[in-house]
């Protein structure tokens, strides 16, 4: 049974949504164009990717007002979508700091997946916050005076990911995407799109793209009934484009077209790509 026959989600309209297909001869005029494979990352076919994927998404908390409504759209459509790209999902749901910690770790270990895969994905969606200047995702036991500590810093990801902690994953993209705050402040304020410089060695975070769906000091908005609207444009560019388009070029989509949504004042959305390093083009060529 095909993926999309098991998991077909709706767009906004209604619509069912669908990938469109790559082809052959797209892939093999990219690779003549390239000239050689120094500057493309050359993936293998959806049918032929042995790639996994982790899924973590916190819905249900120990405090009912931080309970994340319509966050069960936002993780049905991720696994659709990296389902429908070839990856095998491995999904967790509401997790504290610690088990998030533990999932991603534990993750980076799954070597004989990993040795074989030509990329991953790791998405994770929560409650967010900035603290001491870091990126947290909030746990499910979280409260901001009785239980502040259950949080996971977002650079651990880096970290567990890394080429010293997963050299099966060298030379292949580390996709992040991360569905949460990054504080409270509306998108229509004036914000400083800048972080501190990362102390990591470049080569030891090499082949890393992390897109979050705010930039810092922001908050990031979910609708109830269809989901965030970061996943649901992710989605939508990738199922129109992702065909033949590489990644950071799917992500400029997304972007320009958060960037450019009518009808929002003060809830402006605007996402963030964060320590981002990608020396090849990488594409997905979906439904070969």
């Amino acid at each position: 049974t095909r993926t999309q026959d098991m998991l077909q989600p709706n767009q906004s309209d209604g619509k069912c949504r669908s990938m469109t297909r790559s082809s052959q001869e797209f892939k093999h005029k990219i690779l003549q164009e390239m000239g050689d494979k120094a500057s493309i990352t050359v993936s293998v076919t959806r049918s032929q990717r042995k790639g996994s994927a982790l899924l973590i998404t916190n819905i249900v908390f120990d405090y009912e007002e931080n309970n994340r409504d319509g966050a069960e759209i936002d993780e049905e459509n991720m696994e659709w979508l990296l389902r429908t790209l070839g990856y095998h999902v491995v999904k967790r749901r509401n997790l504290s700091g610690e088990e998030t910690d533990r999932e991603v770790r534990n993750f980076s270990k799954l070597l004989s997946e990993h040795r074989d895969a030509d990329s991953t994905f790791v998405v994770i969606m929560s409650h967010g916050e900035r603290i001491d200047n870091r990126d947290a995702i909030l746990g499910v036991h979280y409260h901001q005076s009785r239980n502040p500590n259950d949080v996971y810093f977002v650079d651990k990801t880096f970290s567990h990911l890394n080429s010293g902690n997963c050299p099966s994953l060298i030379d292949k993209p580390k996709v992040i995407l991360i569905q949460a705050c990054r504080g409270g402040h509306p998108g229509g304020v004036e914000v400083r799109d800048q972080v501190p410089e990362s102390d990591s060695w470049v080569h030891r975070e090499k082949d890393f793209v992390c897109f979050m769906s705010t930039i810092p000091d922001t908050a990031s908005y979910r609708n109830t009934k269809t989901g965030s609207h970061f996943i649901n444009y992710i989605l939508d560019v990738f199922c129109e484009w992702a065909h033949k388009d590489e990644i950071m070029e799917l992500f400029w989509k997304v972007t320009n077209r958060m960037a450019t949504c009518p009808g929002r004042t003060e809830n402006k959305l605007l996402p963030g790509l964060e320590r981002t390093y990608l020396p090849k083009k990488f594409y997905l060529f979906p439904e070969l």
